[in-house]
């Protein structure tokens, strides 16, 4: 394993438990219904898909579109991650397979899933075009990868302080925790390019031929700073097989 990825592992693996507990109150949430309105923007409507969870987490998205009627499988490199997915899904009562993988190297057949999709992730990939290309490989034709995410590394370097609520999860991180972060998205940031710019290269490159970019999603979701607020803007790129 590179010294990053075991850095990114163990980092996460310690944020697990936290995580779950933050998700599963999310989900009770009013963001819930705000996913679903994003997801809707871009899946297809009126059947029931074959949805893959890229960096799972904790499970929020898959359960979030297992509980729509959907057959959806997680992914994610933290053992501790998938065994709190494991316990997410089956405290909601929803139906959803775990799987521990690479993002960056899925094991699964070509042309295997109607949709991709992932929330924060692919900043912390070092090698992201390896993933895309992959990622184009298991969708079907015709399919959509929905990737929610932010140039955290140029954030990052801007430094601009945020006031956050006591229970948001960046103010319950002990500082040593908040450094190691910060050391990883820096690392990993500097094998990358501006994003989303960068991405929408990258997945043509892939072979993804049509693709749209919205910078205004988080406005839509963030609408007001709470626990599950994220500081940093995000983007969202639906890429078309």
């Amino acid at each position: 394993m590179e010294p990053i990825k075991h850095r990114v592992e163990h980092y996460w693996s310690h944020r697990a438990e936290g995580f779950e507990l933050q998700r599963l109150r999310e989900y009770d949430s009013e963001k819930r219904d705000r996913w679903l309105a994003e997801f809707n923007r871009y899946l297809p409507q009126g059947k029931p898909l074959k949805i893959l969870d890229i960096g799972t987490g904790t499970g929020f998205f898959a359960c979030l579109l297992a509980a729509e009627g959907h057959e959806c499988t997680g992914i994610d490199f933290t053992p501790e991650m998938i065994d709190h997915a494991e316990h997410m899904s089956g405290v909601l009562g929803l139906d959803v397979q775990f799987m521990l993988m690479d993002a960056e190297d899925p094991e699964f057949e070509d042309e295997s899933f109607d949709a991709l999709v992932t929330r924060n992730l692919t900043w912390t990939l070092p090698h992201i075009e390896k993933a895309y290309r992959e990622w184009f490989r298991i969708l079907k034709p015709g399919g959509v990868l929905i990737n929610f995410d932010a140039d955290y590394s140029a954030a990052l370097e801007d430094d601009e302080e945020h006031e956050l609520p006591e229970n948001h999860a960046h103010k319950l991180v002990p500082d040593y925790m908040k450094a190691e972060n910060d050391a990883i998205t820096l690392e990993v940031g500097a094998y990358h390019q501006p994003r989303p710019q960068w991405d929408v290269q990258l997945l043509v490159e892939a072979g993804f031929e049509r693709m749209t970019v919205d910078m205004s999603v988080y406005r839509r979701i963030y609408a007001e700073v709470d626990e599950f607020f994220n500081p940093v803007p995000i983007f969202t790129i639906a890429a078309f097989r």
